[in-house]
């Protein structure tokens, strides 16, 4: 969906692209790597992830991993996990994941998404999903 909003020529049609494809993982996705209200308790950067062993999980859509991203916040229930545990269930996630989604949901973490897709910026969500990002 990013990459296709990168496409798209006008904020019009970015926007309507966003609003099109609107998915609670999506919107995971935006929020996390634009709501300033949200900090991360991972360490930065993209985990190594061995091809041979991505291989051997089952596969399963972002959007499905991504209400597990409430372990990987400041204040949520993965303050109480121990920090390899959580990184291990982080990991793990990156595993099941198509590995195109993988620097996606990295940047998001990072709060890096910002430039990444071209026009994918925290005011054009603040557009697309009034209301979605708190701070």
């Amino acid at each position: 969906v990013l990459e296709l909003v990168a496409k798209a020529e006008s904020r019009k049609d970015k926007i309507t692209i966003l609003r099109d494809n609107n998915s609670l993982g999506l919107r995971d996705i935006l929020k996390g790597a634009f709501d300033d209200s949200i900090q991360f308790i991972l360490p930065p950067g993209v985990p190594p992830i061995d091809e041979k062993e991505k291989r051997l999980y089952d596969k399963t859509r972002l959007g499905t991993e991504t209400k597990k991203f409430r372990y990987f916040v400041k204040g949520g229930p993965g303050e109480q996990v121990n920090r390899v545990r959580r990184e291990k269930m982080f990991i793990d996630i990156l595993y099941r994941i198509d590995s195109k989604e993988i620097p996606t949901v990295c940047h998001m973490k990072d709060k890096t998404l910002d430039g990444v897709y071209k026009g994918v910026t925290k005011k054009l969500v603040q557009e697309a999903f009034p209301g979605l990002i708190e701070k």
